[in-house]
């Protein structure tokens, strides 16, 4: 499955003043595309998008390392086919270089994924987004991508509090509320200030307004050696515990004993759960 990222260039400059409006292009603006589609319909859609204001950045990305039948809708399980994902890197590549796509990533790719299509691309991935918070904090992925020279973009950043879909308490720990208060700060922003700290970029999402503003605001201040070392202490759980440090973001719509490629979410996840 692709996503079409459009991404406004001038979020950070722009962010206090149209941080609503940025929020409402992204709704329109987050487009999914089926790994099934052919190259000629890739290579179509980002000519569309090009008609769109300059201002604006095309990033295309594999979402999940799954595949699922063309016209596919939801997470059916009947829908799920073994992925290929050198030919799908492939027409990534081509996009590339193409022109219309100014970067190609990957998201959701465990280390062995990721090595796995480094040895076959000719482009390498200029990014792997995937859940990454101060309860999922990724060592071992994180210094593989450092290694790999491929950048690490961390969604659910705040463990998504107020989604149905995701159960997860991740502003809630002890030790993000003790520095939290300790810097006068909300634990979202000292999460954030975590993520940038640790070298990644950071992908709240909100529609409260409020939040927005506060969440930008974690420039101009770091969090310090001593309170930044608690981190280190915070749990880091497997994926059938329900306490603070947990997978959040499991992908069990893509597991199943007959179809597709995962048997098991060690199996999707290359036992990193």
């Amino acid at each position: 499955m692709f996503f079409i990222k459009r991404k406004m260039l001038s979020y950070c400059e722009r962010a206090t003043g149209a941080t609503l409006m940025i929020q409402k292009m992204f709704q329109e603006h987050w487009k999914p595309l089926w790994q099934s589609f052919s190259l000629i319909t890739l290579i179509s859609t980002f000519k569309q998008a090009g008609r769109l204001n300059r201002t604006i950045l095309y990033v295309s990305q594999i979402h999940w390392p799954v595949k699922m039948k063309k016209g596919a809708v939801g997470f059916v399980s009947e829908n799920l086919l073994p992925p290929d994902i050198p030919s799908t890197w492939r027409a990534m590549e081509a996009l590339y270089a193409s022109g219309k796509a100014r970067a190609i990533g990957v998201s959701n790719f465990s280390v062995k994924k990721l090595g796995d299509l480094l040895e076959v691309a000719r482009v390498p991935p200029a990014v792997n987004q995937v859940e990454c918070h101060p309860a999922w904090q990724q060592p071992k992925l994180r210094a593989f991508c450092q290694s790999k020279n491929v950048h690490l973009s961390g969604y659910s950043p705040l463990g998504s509090p107020g989604t149905t879909w995701i159960k997860g308490d991740v502003l809630n720990n002890p030790i993000l509320t003790e520095v939290a208060e300790k810097l006068g700060k909300t634990r979202a922003q000292v999460a954030l200030r975590w993520g940038l700290q640790m070298g990644h970029s950071v992908l709240p999402k909100s529609t409260n307004e409020t939040r927005i503003k506060e969440n930008i605001q974690v420039h101009g201040w770091s969090i310090p050696d001593d309170l930044f070392a608690k981190f280190s202490e915070i749990e880091q759980a497997s994926l059938i515990s329900f306490s603070f440090g947990v997978r959040l973001v499991s992908g069990t719509g893509f597991v199943h004993e007959t179809y597709g490629a995962y048997r098991s979410i060690e199996e999707l996840w290359d036992g990193e759960v």
